[in-house]
């Protein structure tokens, strides 16, 4: 009898140490105060930013006083330095930056301050020598949900064309594009091929505005395409300029904008169809958490892990579809989205994928078949397919 008086003691003295611990490091994260800085290449006025700064508006609201945040905006692309180490001379200890071209400079700063947590949104240098605990990359499985937009676009092209109001030789698509980076060329061919899923004819031109948010030349390039005779019109570039174009269109044949990071149904209420948008909620809002807990972010955020690199797409919630306009999209839209969602949440689809020759632009021996198939993301978070598919997509100067 005594022995077991012994053994639930013992027993009962753990259950209280493992208890009192728990609550110890509760209450440690619960004292702990951090301050986090953002570095944004737009403001507020530019819709990728602008998901940013409502994730930043998020975090101040969870968590008050615990958590200061400091923004540094409109920071151009090559002048960051002198910001990143405005925010480190401040005193924050996790800093997320949101423009690619800073990942050189946010990683020498990492290596010189090893003690504050740099992550780069949209970068693919954390996995790259020399490697370093604290620098980390991130972000959305975006082709994901430019897929679904396109198969919400090419429903409305088959509508056009069963209604008799357009032919399939007309079935046409128009895309602004900021820069040819794998990023953008990677996002508008997921979404040609999410058209093509409905309406396997379509072919799409391409224009580059060498700007991410020039909202004159954006306008100017979407209104060339609805001249040329695209229906539909889509973007990776971060104004309403091609949705203002759709709008005030006076063309014979219907033309539809599908957008990206903010829906457009406020400015273009009869022409807009659909869209989507990095989510960045689960991963910054998870570094704070890891900081905070003095937990590595890895191991913290949810999400798909190479190294310091980190994604997901829609299972994880980082990749989100934009409002629906029902009263422009075909009937039927709704429901087959979400099935080409739960598609991809069960991993049953394969986007880049076809009888389809890419050539890279920059070389033209370097050509991909797309008959075995590309699987993106597979090794990094920042989209690396960067082919052109021969005669289907046209380049234009």
């Amino acid at each position: 009898m005594k022995k077991t008086y012994t053994v639930t003691f013992f027993t009962c003295g753990i259950i209280i140490a493992v208890v009192l611990a728990a609550v110890l490091s509760f209450h440690k994260s619960e004292s702990k105060t951090l301050k986090v800085g953002f570095i944004y290449v737009g403001d507020a006025s530019t819709s990728y930013t602008n998901n940013f700064i409502e994730v930043q508006n998020a975090i101040a609201d969870k968590y008050g006083k615990q958590v200061k945040t400091i923004a540094m905006c409109n920071v151009a692309e090559g002048t960051e330095e002198e910001y990143l180490e405005r925010l480190i001379d401040s005193g924050c200890e996790l800093i997320i930056a949101t423009s690619y071209n800073y990942g050189v400079t946010m990683k020498k700063l990492a290596e010189k301050y090893p003690d504050i947590e740099f992550c780069m949104a949209t970068c693919s240098n954390a996995n790259e020598e020399p490697r370093l605990e604290n620098y980390h990359t991130f972000m959305g499985a975006i082709y994901q949900g430019r897929y679904t937009a396109g198969v919400a676009a090419g429903m409305k092209l088959q509508e056009l064309i069963d209604n008799g109001t357009i032919t399939k030789e007309q079935a046409k698509i128009g895309y602004v594009a900021a820069y040819p980076y794998a990023e953008v060329i990677s996002g508008y061919t997921a979404f040609l091929l999410g058209v093509r899923s409905i309406v396997p004819d379509v072919v799409m031109s391409v224009r580059y505005t060498n700007n991410w948010n020039d909202y004159l030349i954006e306008k100017k390039y979407a209104k060339e395409f609805i001249d040329e005779g695209c229906v539909i019109i889509s973007q990776h570039s971060d104004t309403t300029g091609p949705a203002t174009a759709c709008e005030a269109t006076d063309s014979d044949t219907p033309v539809y904008i599908v957008s990206y990071n903010e829906s457009m149904a406020n400015v273009a209420p009869t022409t807009y169809l659909t869209g989507c948008k990095i989510n960045w909620e689960p991963y910054v809002t998870g570094a704070v958490e890891s900081v905070l807990k003095d937990k590595k972010i890895e191991e913290n955020v949810k999400g798909n892990v190479v190294g310091n690199d980190m994604g997901a797409g829609f299972e994880e919630g980082w990749v989100e579809m934009l409002e629906l306009n029902e009263l422009v999209a075909a009937k039927g839209t709704k429901a087959k989205m979400q099935e080409v969602i739960n598609g991809f949440k069960k991993g049953k689809i394969q986007v880049f994928q076809g009888d389809y020759i890419g050539v890279d632009p920059e070389d033209p021996k370097d050509t991909c078949n797309l008959k075995k198939g590309y699987i993106e993301n597979e090794n990094s978070s920042a989209p690396t397919f960067h082919y052109v598919l021969k005669d289907v997509i046209t380049v234009e100067e």
